[in-house]
């Protein structure tokens, strides 16, 4: 039972009959085609509870994106603007971010995971049958069917999401592939993951009124997630991050790994493509570097799987929910240019949607007018209570759209098989430690070093305090739905079911010097291609006791090569100096915290501990800062 103890188990003992009492006969015969009687009985305990007027099956066809775009816009969940593939959503003021409070990953017993916001099931299954009890009452309820990968793949999942909202139905139309017709010829034997979704009573602007009661439970036991009171996609849209949590656990049974990773190729000598994954904290150049490299196959997210004892991954996705907040035509030509692309099917969230028509961000060039936005109407110099302007975008303003409008998209994002990774990327910000790029010694060394021990800088214009270093392993911390000991302990686990393991990297374009930054945005290019070559042992590195780290020569001929660039000598040594003491510091914040995860496996601290003793060893030798030139090259 997905309510238990709302209703009666006897009352699902024929679904179809039921669900006919809130389906035409049209979207009746729709369920019927897909033969699973598991399926039929979730759907109609969920209307039993959440009490639809009525519900449409949406099968994917033409016809019914038209309707569930119209039906967004009748309910104004969405506005339209001047180009009629273009349409805005606004969240409202209370609502415009993932609500990390409010989402509980449920365990039996309400069991203590460190880092992790866990809840007792029982409870929450409580709490949340209460708060769907009439909720969609008045409303039309859309059940879609998705892939979570390409179609016809052993690595896709499937997904379910029921929804009171035709913007959430509308922006998975566009992020995911529709597998209605998977779901009819699988039948019984498909498995799935379910989301349950409600905005609840909606105010006169649209927005979720209850929004106190913004709930998103995560049930591991039951594959599903309920989300009410809340229309955000990051709390909502159930295979985004959503679905993140339900794949991370079901690959630690399994043993393969879901990943907050993009996925692009980089071109080699003779045109060959080599795919590397990408984990980078918010902030810290993922998208910028997903942009930059010669192919994409996934902007985001990854599954990756031991196929014949290689690592292989699939984008879950089909289409970017992105921060639009400074996309730009200087620095993010291509982004830009399909946002302001009439033909390209857009949904702007929590943007400006002037009186004209237009939409407006921080960004676009042209000044902002008067029109509505996240609070309301607004108007230049319009203040809150308090007296502080009010942006006219929010800087968490984002858009929806495909990714096959990307010019770079790569040709293999539907290859059932997936494409071979040959390395692993950890990015992060910061400001006096890490060099550009790093290459781990072997897959633990990169895991635990690299991955495990992610860290990055806040930044001022969110947490006040620049400099300070924030942990969040392998970039999904807030996704997780085990430790991260236990996360750790997976990825040595998959490493045994490969017979090549994946070179693994660090890289970091936020060192500064004199508070100026050493490296240039365009550089992202140079470090993608030397890691290239690193994997086909075309490069060479000299070894430090953190790493290996780029010659002088191989980089001086990248940069000429890559960008026409003269990359001087006391630049490469300011980038690659080794700086001791920001490395032990660095070992000392994060082995303080995993030493209060139970899970943690033993050979994480071996690792730090050894990588310690190198560092000490080198700092009795060369002191504290150690040019690249004092080591010898390998």
């Amino acid at each position: 039972m997905r309510f238990p103890g709302l209703i009666e188990k006897e009352s699902l003992e024929d679904p179809l009959r039921l669900l006919a009492t809130f389906c035409s006969e049209e979207h009746l015969d729709r369920l019927k085609e897909i033969k699973n009687p598991r399926l039929w009985r979730d759907i109609a305990e969920v209307a039993l509870v959440a009490r639809p007027a009525s519900i449409y099956v949406n099968t994917g066809s033409d016809e019914d994106k038209d309707y569930i775009r119209k039906r967004a816009l009748e309910n104004r969940e969405e506005y339209p603007t001047v180009h009629p593939m273009h349409t805005v959503h606004f969240d409202g003021p209370k609502d415009l971010a993932r609500d990390k409070g409010n989402t509980r990953i449920l365990y039996p017993g309400g069991r203590q995971v460190p880092l992790i916001n866990t809840f007792d099931r029982d409870a929450g299954l409580t709490e949340i049958g209460k708060l769907f009890r009439g909720v969609m009452s008045g409303k039309e309820m859309f059940v879609s069917f998705y892939l979570y990968g390409p179609r016809y793949s052993k690595l896709s999942l499937y997904g379910v999401q029921i929804t009171d909202s035709a913007y959430v139905a509308h922006s998975e139309e566009i992020l995911y592939r529709n597998g209605y017709r998977d779901f009819v010829e699988k039948g019984e034997e498909l498995e799935y993951m379910l989301f349950i979704h409600s905005a609840g009573e909606r105010d006169e602007n649209g927005w979720s009124k209850n929004v106190e009661n913004r709930r998103i439970f995560i049930d591991l036991e039951g594959n599903s997630v309920y989300s009410v009171n809340t229309q955000y996609a990051g709390n909502t849209v159930g295979l985004k991050k959503l679905a993140l949590r339900l794949a991370v656990y079901k690959g630690y049974r399994e043993v393969w790994l879901a990943e907050h990773m993009f996925i692009v190729g980089v071109k080699g000598r003779g045109g060959r493509i080599s795919y590397f994954t990408g984990a980078y904290p918010a902030g810290c150049g993922k998208t910028s570097t997903a942009m930059i490299a010669d192919t994409v196959v996934g902007d985001d997210l990854a599954i990756i799987h031991a196929v014949n004892g290689e690592a292989r991954a699939v984008n879950p996705e089909v289409g970017m929910f992105g921060i639009i907040d400074d996309v730009n035509p200087r620095d993010d030509p291509e982004i830009y240019s399909i946002l302001v692309n009439p033909s390209a099917e857009v949904i702007f969230s929590n943007v400006l949607l002037m009186e004209d028509g237009n939409v407006w961000w921080r960004g676009k060039p042209g000044e902002p007018k008067k029109g509505i936005n996240y609070a309301g109407e607004w108007w230049p110099g319009k203040k809150d209570e308090n007296g502080k302007e009010i942006l006219p975008s929010h800087p968490n303003a984002r858009f929806t759209v495909s990714i096959r409008h990307l010019s770079k998209l790569d040709p293999r994002i539907d290859d059932p098989e997936g494409v071979p990774v040959s390395g692993f990327i950890f990015g992060g910000r910061d400001p006096s430690t890490l060099p550009p790029v790093l290459e781990a010694f072997d897959w633990k060394h990169g895991i635990v070093t690299m991955g495990a021990s992610l860290e990055s800088e806040r930044t001022a214009a969110v947490l006040g305090q620049v400099g300070v270093m924030e942990l969040n392993p392998y970039a999904i911390l807030d996704f997780l739905p085990i430790s991260v000991g236990a996360f750790t302990a997976l990825h040595f686990e998959f490493e045994k079911k490969l017979a090549r393991s994946p070179k693994i990297f660090s890289v970091n374009y936020f060192l500064r010097e004199d508070g100026k930054f050493l490296a240039e945005k365009r550089d992202k290019i140079v470090w993608l291609k030397w890691m290239e070559q690193r994997v086909h042992g075309e490069a060479q590195a000299i070894e430090t006791p953190v790493g290996y780290i780029p010659t002088y020569e191989d980089l001086r001929e990248i940069f000429a090569r890559e960008l026409g660039k003269e990359f001087k000598e006391d630049l490469y040594e300011k980038m690659f100096t080794i700086r001791v003491k920001g490395f032990l510091e660095k070992i000392e914040r994060v082995t303080k915290i995993y030493s209060t995860i139970p899970d943690t496996p033993r050979e994480f601290f071996e690792i730090m501990d050894k990588q310690t003793q190198g560092l000490k060893a080198l700092e009795a030798m060369h002191g504290q800062k150690v040019s690249p030139f004092k080591f010898d090259k390998k």
